[in-house]
């Protein structure tokens, strides 16, 4: 997941496109737009993890991104003749799709392993996918230092290498439930945590102070060091999981007990898997396995559509406008950058701390993942006000905060609705028909509002001034006023999408107040009576041998 966010560098490397082929704007809006396509339209990866294993799909993705990005880099190193416009659209559509399929392998298979702790793993996940774009930058500098070319090559072949390691590592297993598992989680967030704060230090030093080839080195190995620190972890764990297994493989004597009925071997039924898309109107109850369809038509879905277009789509436009912000409130380029750079951090601490909070909430208080999300979109909304009206002390700072946080923190919940209300059966194509959700929210808000509105404005300034707005091609506006109505109606609308969201955990608050991972200790509790009838039988076959 650390490597599966290049589309977060682009505007790096689509500048070395653009000077060394030569594209002009349009081309360049154009291949934007495949990159964009190429990282939402998930819905393929979804599709085709359900009908191959998850190697499968891991290779898949492999295969794509170093054939995606190997001949970008081809093409901007002169190895191959100028790619005509809708080759390196096909390109980069093809590079940055292949993100799904690591994204859909990583996440499903987690979430699946891990069902009563899937809020943490979502935040956990989701939150290395956030921090992967300053990764990726910190490994460049230190093995590249300052050439784009080898950029592109990078985020071309280092997350396939990484990929093909861990192809087969990355599989659903089928065991009980660690009564630890969740301090595990924590120290695996405290972890990341470490590596967060150290990304952030060194991106803003880079900002303000010159740093050699030797630092940017020592950067790299201390990312890579701190990216692997997990490991200690894990292989202290696993130390005390196979010492606990050795234990039970040889009871003693006067441990042993009268093989019960409970501790007989039983074999779990098979659940037929049948058509994805059977009995579309004929829906099971909130919390089941669902179709394909039938989740996709529910009313639950239709909520999460809304909360999604309300809350991404007004997240993703105030990200991408915030150069265009701090312009027009008279920043510094770079303080601008700073800022913009911190966003990505806020992002990531949004990610880690919904998918944590949101999990506790809900084993404690059987609080609904929706009734968080209200606040969530609450937040960003006040985020925007403070854009819409800059003249609030520190207004610009506090947004790029608030919606770095907010927009990180919509991710993890989102996708672990998703999986709560319809099951794990077709999670990898569900959570990925709900990411279709972000193109289009940012299109209708970014686009065709904001965007507009910005271009009104401007040309007012324009008019104003005397100037002939006919000669000028990307008017700019300066002032207060550029986003004050566009970030209004955008506060508006995460307003309305924390309300959706309230009706939401409204409608979903008795199933909540339910075990909702019952059926999954169910299957625990089955595997284990399994295991310790097996073991009383071979025990009692070594007593007879001795």
């Amino acid at each position: 997941m650390a490597g599966a966010g290049a589309t977060y560098i682009y505007g790096i490397y689509s500048k070395q496109i653009q000077k060394t082929l030569g594209y002009d704007e349009d081309a360049m809006n154009k291949i934007t737009l495949y990159r964009d396509v190429g990282a939402n339209v998930a819905i393929f990866a979804g599709l085709i993890a359900e009908v191959v294993p998850t190697w499968v799909v891991t290779l898949i993705g492999a295969a794509m991104n170093f054939g995606g990005y190997f001949m970008i880099w081809r093409a901007v190193t002169g190895k191959i003749a100028k790619p005509k416009v809708w080759h390196m659209c096909a390109y980069i559509a093809i590079g940055t799709n292949s993100q799904n399929f690591a994204n859909t392998a990583a996440l499903v298979t987690c979430v699946k392993n891990f069902p009563e702790s899937r809020g943490v793993v979502l935040g956990l996940m989701k939150g290395l996918v956030g921090l992967s774009g300053a990764i990726l930058t910190q490994i460049f500098l230190g093995m590249y230092e300052d050439d784009l070319n080898s950029l592109i090559l990078l985020i071309g072949w280092l997350p396939a290498a990484v990929s093909v390691v861990f192809v087969f590592t990355l599989r659903t297993m089928k065991t009980e439930r660690q009564p630890n598992e969740l301090k595990v989680f924590l120290l695996f967030f405290y972890s990341t945590i470490v590596l967060a704060f150290y990304l952030m230090i060194m991106t803003l030093l880079e900002k303000y102070v010159t740093m050699g080839n030797a630092v940017h080195s020592k950067s790299a190995i201390v990312v890579t060091v701190l990216l692997f620190l997990p490991l200690y972890i894990v292989f202290k764990e696993e130390r005390t999981l196979w010492k606990n297994k050795k234990e039970r493989e040889n009871p003693s004597p006067e441990m042993t007990v009268e093989k019960s009925e409970d501790s007989e071997p039983k074999q779990l039924a098979e659940e037929p898997k049948g058509s994805c898309f059977a009995n579309i109107f004929n829906k099971p109850e909130r919390g089941e396995d669902h179709g394909i369809l039938q989740a996709i038509l529910s009313v639950d879905m239709l909520f999460i559509f809304v909360i999604s277009l309300c809350g991404y789509g007004t997240s993703l436009t105030a990200i991408d406008q915030f150069g265009r912000i701090g312009k027009a409130q008279g920043y510094s380029d770079r303080l601008v950058g700073s800022i913009i750079t911190l966003v990505s951090i806020w992002n990531y601490y949004g990610r880690v701390y919904s998918g944590f909070v949101s999990e506790l909430l809900l084993m404690k208080y059987k609080l609904p993942r929706s009734t968080m999300m209200t606040v969530v979109l609450f937040i960003s909304g006040i985020g925007m006000l403070f854009v819409a009206f800059p003249e609030i002390p520190f207004a610009f700072y506090v947004a790029s905060v608030l919606i770095g946080f907010s927009f990180g923190a919509q991710v993890p919940l989102n996708l672990a609705m998703i999986s709560e209300f319809f099951g794990l059966k077709y999670y990898s194509t569900l959570f990925n028909c709900a990411q279709l959700i972000s193109p289009l929210g940012s299109f209708l808000l970014n686009a065709k509002l904001t965007k507009s509105l910005y271009l009104k404005e401007a040309t007012k300034d324009l008019i104003a001034k005397g100037v002939d707005t006919s000669s000028v091609k990307d008017p700019t506006c300066i002032g207060h006023h550029c986003f004050r109505l566009s970030f209004s109606i955008l506060a508006m609308v995460a307003f309305f999408g924390a309300f959706a969201a309230l009706l939401l955990s409204k409608r979903t608050k008795e199933f909540y107040k339910g075990d909702i991972y019952r059926k999954y200790r169910v299957k625990e509790d089955e595997a284990y009576k399994r295991y310790k009838g097996e073991t009383y039988t071979m025990f009692r076959e070594d007593s007879k041998a001795n």
